[in-house]
């Protein structure tokens, strides 16, 4: 069994930063990709970034340049600097995980393992 754990969520205005935080608890040394979705109020849970085992990482096209994904292996957690926030960055924000290998990245029926989610709300 693996626990995730996210923090760092919070309210801040349009073009302002936020660094969330996720941390794996359990059985979690043979995860092989961890990721960060969203889900805003009336819409589908949505992919935002991706990092394998080995430190290669996936962005959806909305957020790249803007956030990044990051881990530190050694207290085994995974980051997510999110950078020029917007309006529509609005959402609650989950963490997940995964032990499989050849899967889709930013489809959540790849993921066994999720978070609470934190809320991050941005205002303009």
């Amino acid at each position: 069994q693996v626990q995730l754990v996210e923090s760092g969520g919070g309210s801040v205005q349009s073009g302002g930063s936020l660094k969330l935080s996720c941390a794996a608890f359990g059985y979690s040394y043979s995860i092989y990709y961890m990721a960060w979705f969203r889900q805003a109020p009336g819409k589908e849970r949505e992919g935002v970034a991706a990092i394998d085992s080995d430190g290669i990482t996936v962005y959806a096209d909305s957020v790249k340049g803007r956030f990044f994904i990051s881990q530190d292996n050694a207290k085994r957690t995974v980051y997510l600097q999110m950078n020029s926030l917007k309006p529509e960055d609005t959402a609650m924000y989950y963490c997940a995980a995964t032990f499989s290998r050849a899967v889709p990245v930013f489809d959540i029926r790849s993921y066994t393992y999720w978070g609470q989610g934190t809320q991050v709300a941005v205002s303009s």
